[in-house]
């Protein structure tokens, strides 16, 4: 249904236009009417009616001056101009305007009909031809986000769009960043957000983002400093903060690639997304985000899973759980959770090879301890487990919990041994990227917990506890004048120079250059 005004400073003349005909059977309904110029502007500038009938001389501001006015804000409805006589000139500035109907009063009724019938026919041809262009254009960039995504994009042969058709679709920006989402849980139906609710942003004409499907794949494509902004604060405050449950981040899971520059370079972005999905399965406990920097480097050199080193790990075990070492058994588990994070295989084939190694573990502690001592799960009830298991983790943990039980039932280990075994393994494994949620299920202990019984006997927390070992150990070696800071840097674990530098300082309250220096003098 159109909607149309009524501005005329007469109130019989617009009791009279409302009644004159069938505005309803005329696809047609009353929005506002108005008793002088600044009232009929404002009606028109607020309700933007498809149709307005003004009348030519109104008081405070005249209809050509409401015309020009509302056409300079933006307003393309139609006009009829009602005036008592004729006047040329006014009939002029009116077309000038768009005006195509200029009726005198009174007002014949077969002539006001005439105009309305023709007017109603040009806004359907045109809310047609509007419609249309809105649709060959979303169908234009669904192509173009395809092409962009998949490669196939590339701007210098490219001709046949504008820079201006790209900025009219909203896809020229500075910077461009690809997000994959997915919904888990057990009922991610239910789970219903908006991604810029998320993101606490407004999306109007897709200007911070597009969201769209590839592959079977829910893309996001941030556009712009500001979105990208408050994505990284979106993750910033999900990384610091535990998701409540029924909260929308419980039920998602984001993998990102890195921003880009140009439109020719989204693909990267999407690329590293993609593989990223496809990793959930090595997640931490309670990680519900996968980023460009934790995308291991797979190469034509990269591990392949192989029997020679499902046995080698399956014979570690066997052997360290024989001889009751909780440390090592620990440190093989977690030196098998490494290996399986950097092997260039299917998820499926890396189930299998957990699969195997449980049940050829099995068999090997049944034949030492003659099935007495040690129950297990039958071989279907491991099988089952480790196929619906959605995460790495959870296998571990379960493997762990097994060896557990084994070693408790030779000597009943208190927890104050338990402890003692995580401060080895973090003094063997420093330099390494150690985790509380990683080292947890290997001990058989959930995280949480873990880290309020470390704290508690310790005096500290554990991520403060591997800082100083890190820090204790590259002390040592800024001793060793043959190597420099960044090589300490990355063989104590840090990764980054800047944090060690930072951590350094922290711990010890001077740089490590300057430490260095202090060594020298002392000398």
């Amino acid at each position: 249904m159109e909607t149309f005004l009524i501005a005329d400073d007469e109130k019989n003349i617009r009791d009279g236009l409302k009644c004159i005909l069938d505005w309803e059977d005329l696809g047609f309904t009353l929005c506002g009417e108005a008793a002088n110029g600044e009232e009929a502007l404002s009606g028109i500038l607020k309700n933007t009616p498809s149709l307005v009938l003004l009348d030519i001389r109104m008081p405070k501001l005249s209809g050509i001056d409401i015309i020009r006015i509302a056409r300079e804000q933006g307003y393309n409805g139609k006009f009829i101009i009602l005036s008592g006589y004729s006047d040329f000139s006014s009939a002029q500035a009116a077309i000038r305007y768009g005006v195509e109907y200029y009726l005198t009063k009174p007002i014949d009724e077969d002539e006001l009909l005439d105009a309305i019938s023709t007017i109603r026919e040009n806004l359907t041809k045109e809310h047609q031809k509007s419609n249309r262009i809105a649709l060959y254009r979303k169908k234009a960039k669904d192509v173009i986000l395809h092409e962009l995504i998949t490669g196939i994009w590339k701007t210098d042969s490219s001709t046949e769009l504008s820079s201006a058709d790209l900025q009219g679709m909203n896809l020229v920006s500075n910077v461009y960043q690809v997000v994959i989402y997915e919904k888990f849980g057990l009922a991610p139906e239910d789970k219903s957000y908006r991604f810029a609710d998320l993101l606490n942003i407004t999306n109007n004409d897709h200007q911070s983002f597009e969201s769209f499907q590839e592959d079977n794949k829910n893309v996001v494509l941030l556009k712009g400093d500001f979105a990208i902004r408050r994505f990284e604060d979106f993750l910033n405050h999900y990384e610091k903060t535990e998701i409540p449950e029924g909260s929308p981040m419980d039920s998602l899971f984001l993998a990102y690639g890195h921003p880009v520059k140009s439109l020719d370079e989204i693909c990267l972005s999407y690329e590293e997304a993609s593989a990223l999905i496809k990793r959930r399965f090595f997640c931490i406990q309670g990680q519900h985000t996968l980023g460009y920097s934790e995308l291991p480097e797979l190469s034509s050199n990269s591990l392949r899973i192989s029997d020679d080193k499902l046995n080698e790990f399956c014979d570690a075990l066997t052997n360290y759980l024989q001889a009751n070492n909780r440390r090592q058994v620990a440190a093989t588990l977690f030196s098998m959770e490494e290996y399986l994070y950097n092997v260039d295989s299917t998820i499926e084939s890396i189930r299998l090879f957990l699969t195997d190694l449980f049940l050829q573990l099995k068999e090997n502690i049944n034949k030492v301890y003659n099935n007495s001592r040690v129950t297990f799960p039958s071989n279907s009830a491991i099988i089952d487990y480790i196929e619906h298991c959605h995460y790495l983790y959870e296998i571990i943990l379960y493997l762990s919990e097994q060896v557990k039980s084994i070693m408790d039932s030779n000597d009943g280990s208190s927890r104050d041994s338990i402890l003692e075994d995580i401060l080895n393994y973090i003094d063997n494994n420093y330099q390494n990227n150690i985790k509380l949620e990683t080292i947890a299920p290997l001990f058989g202990y959930n995280s949480a917990y873990l880290g309020k019984l470390f704290t508690k006997a310790i005096g500290e927390n554990f991520n403060s506890y591997v800082d100083q070992r890190r820090i204790e150990h590259s002390k040592k070696l800024l001793g060793q004048q043959n190597m420099k800071v960044y090589e300490i840097s990355d063989q104590v674990g840090y990764k980054n120079v800047d944090y060690f530098h930072k951590k350094f300082k922290k711990y010890v309250g001077i740089s490590p250059a300057e430490y260095r220096k202090q060594l020298k003098l002392d000398d």
